[in-house]
């Protein structure tokens, strides 16, 4: 129900709102309401608001269908451009109407002003919405926008061009009295400079392009040889990404949390801020997993964040929605890193416990509207978690991309207090052109308890088929002892995964309920197929026995067990322990509400074979099994195994993407853990080296060329 119904009196004015529901005898704004992920209960949009007629959103994917829904519900027209292979997206379906800009490339399309701006005259479009990534904070495009007379969705030119260069923003955070990171306030010319400033600097240090963001074009460098490395393939991944390749050097916070402060300003001179977001899960600098509020702060230390963010953005002037990042270390210390001015990735979450529409915002205020929300309207309502769902394969480097056709997508959208903000729907197309995000996953809950058991009930029921993904990984987060108890840090990854993520570790009661539920399915499906459609003639009953010995084999594991079905119910006695698994099923649905000795769990089936091959996701994890009769596992015993290749003589390309460069030559000597080339993929640089020592015998492929998975790069004789 909307707000203004509720309070039709105190529907415009916020303050007058809070009054009524306090009246109304609530004492806190900590709502239980299952849609308040997608109900905006602070500051609702006002029909009688003058807005404009017609905006065009500059991007792709989840963010502009983002964008194109609140427009809609403030009644604005919505312009969607588009490349050639994007034709069919969802977001070109959903708005009113939609202009090609080019082709694949973003170079070609995305990232063309001069296309956009003739599609925005065109069109007349008044404003432009450019969501993140893109054209998001680039000065030359607001100013051309400018030049048209429309106008852009987001903050001025200059408080883009202070904020996009690190250490011009580094500069102006210093002047707003905002805590800064001790580092080099200057550009490092070459791999030697990077040395010699990282030595005066300290190791650790911090390797970043000054007009960076999202996690590109930033290395971590621990000694001299790193320095080099690192700023190479930053150089290179700043100059793919930004244009720009200038790169900057600052200390390293060993083992902080990354927490960043969202902010609002109008053109007014109003600023606030809208709480914090924890955002310390990632992988290459780039957010896995994010929550809000963060389980770290205190009121202090948040009030503290809050207002050194807001006196930034009063300093530079900023008018729009806009994102202030902060390290923190163990003692609750912050330093400044960065200020996105745009709408941030993770936004969802800020919008779910504080009730605040920010797309809403962001086009109040660039038609010039004042902020009608002030500091003491902000409360923080409940727990959300947005689990970041990427085409990607966790067991490869915590995620490198896949990609692929959706030929099955369900999102969990079924069960109460979840968000999904996605751009595709089931025969979309990952491509290697664009990022690898699927849908940001939003969890609500009153408190974190309850928004981490619903993000694992979505997770376990969020089908996507066609593609590998990252869910194993995002689901064994949220059940990890460390980020239950909220001892997590931006290293948490690679402490907790050492070895790299290898999908869930079963206990034995799992190992035990997932045989169980292995043979249920093997013998259902069994019987299913001894079932005739109109069958006349009484199936002899002698024919079916009475109990099946079964050996299940996964992962390395083979384990016997015997089952007896049981007024339609299979029990099943494994290692000693007789678990029932509730026959009623169905084997035809993608998700499998399985009831495993009174307990409810969600399961995938994701194949079925004739052979007694099931695969079947479990808590996350994809298992691939294989279901055999007592005799018919003893004869595969006595087959001999085939012999595995040696492979540590070629390099095989872990993902598809591009070859950026090529290091060696046929003849070459290389030496083990030497790099050969450099693979691009979602304009991340990926330096892949030889396991062993030898002479090069051949060079499969070119720079520019494109790869596929596991296609041979570089052998050795």
């Amino acid at each position: 129900m909307a707000v203004s119904a509720l309070f039709p009196a105190a529907s415009r004015s916020l303050t007058g709102f809070l009054q009524a529901y306090r009246r109304n005898g609530k004492k806190s704004l900590y709502l239980s309401s299952t849609r308040l992920c997608s109900m905006y209960t602070t500051d609702p949009i006002d029909p009688n608001e003058v807005t404009f007629d017609k905006i065009l959103i500059a991007n792709r994917g989840e963010i502009a269908c983002r964008v194109i829904k609140t427009s809609k519900k403030m009644g604005i027209k919505t312009v969607s451009i588009h490349s050639d292979v994007d034709s069919n997206a969802p977001h070109v379906k959903l708005a009113d109407e939609a202009v090609c800009v080019g082709t694949a490339q973003a170079r070609d399309s995305y990232l063309r002003m001069d296309r956009i701006l003739e599609a925005v005259k065109l069109t007349g479009a008044q404003a432009v919405h450019p969501g993140y990534g893109f054209l998001s904070e680039n000065a030359e495009f607001v100013q051309k926008l400018e030049d048209l007379g429309v106008l852009f969705i987001g903050p001025n030119a200059n408080a883009i061009t202070g904020m996009g260069d690190k250490l011009e923003s580094k500069r102006l955070a210093m002047e707003a009295g905002v805590n800064t990171i001790p580092g080099y306030d200057g550009i490092v010319k070459d791999a030697e400079d990077c040395v010699r400033i990282s030595r005066d600097v300290g190791y650790p240090v911090m390797i970043k392009a000054s007009a960076g963001g999202g996690g590109k074009g930033m290395r971590i460098a621990w000694n001299d040889e790193e320095a080099r490395e690192g700023f190479k393939l930053s150089t290179q991944e700043a100059a793919s990404s930004f244009g720009d390749d200038r790169i900057l050097v600052e200390k390293f916070v060993d083992n902080p949390r990354h927490i960043e402060i969202q902010v609002l300003g109008d053109k007014h001179g109003n600023a606030i801020y809208l709480n914090e977001r924890e955002c310390s899960i990632q992988r290459r600098n780039q957010k896995v997993i994010e929550e809000a509020p963060s389980v770290f702060l205190d009121e202090g230390t948040r009030k503290a964040m809050g207002e050194q963010a807001v006196a930034l953005a009063k300093q530079i002037g900023y008018s729009s929605a806009g994102t202030v990042e902060f390290l923190v270390d163990s003692k609750k210390n912050f330093y400044f890193l960065e200020m996105n001015t745009r709408l941030q990735v993770e936004h969802p979450i800020t919008e779910c416990i504080t009730g605040v529409d920010l797309v809403h915002q962001m086009i109040r205020i660039a038609k010039g509207h004042p902020l009608r929300i002030s500091q003491k309207d902000i409360l923080i309502r409940g727990w959300a978690i947005e689990s970041r769902v990427y085409a990607e394969d966790p067991f490869k480097s915590f995620g490198l991309p896949s990609i692929g056709r959706l030929s099955k997508y369900q999102e969990p959208l079924h069960l109460p207090k979840v968000r999904c903000d996605s751009g595709v729907e089931e025969g979309s197309e990952i491509s290697i052109y664009y990022d690898p995000m699927i849908c940001k996953l939003v969890c609500y809950g009153n408190n974190r308890e309850e928004a981490i058991e619903n993000s694992i009930n979505a997770l376990d029921a969020y089908v996507i088929r066609g593609v590998t993904h990252n869910i194993p990984l995002l689901r064994d987060i949220l059940t990890e002892d460390h980020f239950i108890s909220g001892d997590i840090s931006t290293n948490y990854l690679p402490q907790v995964y050492p070895e790299g993520f290898k999908g869930r570790q079963l206990t034995p009661r799992e190992q035990i309920d997932l045989t169980a539920l292995l043979a249920s399915i093997h013998l259902k499906n069994m019987l299913r197929s001894c079932n005739f459609v109109n069958e006349t003639k009484i199936r002899s009953s002698s024919k079916i026995p009475a109990t099946w010995n079964l050996v299940i084999k996964f992962g390395n594991q083979e384990v016997p067990c015997l089952v007896k079905v049981v007024d339609g119910n299979f029990k099943v006695a494994v290692n000693g322990v007789t678990v029932t698994v509730n026959g009623r099923f169905n084997l035809a649905s993608p998700l499998i509400e399985a009831n495993i000795d009174g307990t409810q769990e969600t399961v995938q089936l994701i194949k079925l074979g004739s052979a007694g091959e099931i695969r079947i996701r479990y808590r996350g994890t994809a298992f691939q099994s294989q279901v055999l009769s007592k005799d018919v596992h003893q004869y595969m015993s006595l087959i001999p195994e085939k012999p595995k290749i040696d492979q540590s003589k070629q390099v095989l390309s872990p993902m598809p993407g591009l070859v950026k460069s090529i290091a060696c030559a046929p003849g070459n000597m290389v030496a083990e853990g030497q790099e050969v080339c450099v693979i691009e993929a979602m304009k991340m640089q990926n330096s892949l080296t030889i396991a062993a020592s030898g002479k090069v015998k051949a060079v499969y492929v070119k720079e520019g060329e494109t790869v596929e998975e596991e296609q041979v790069l570089v052998e050795l004789e």
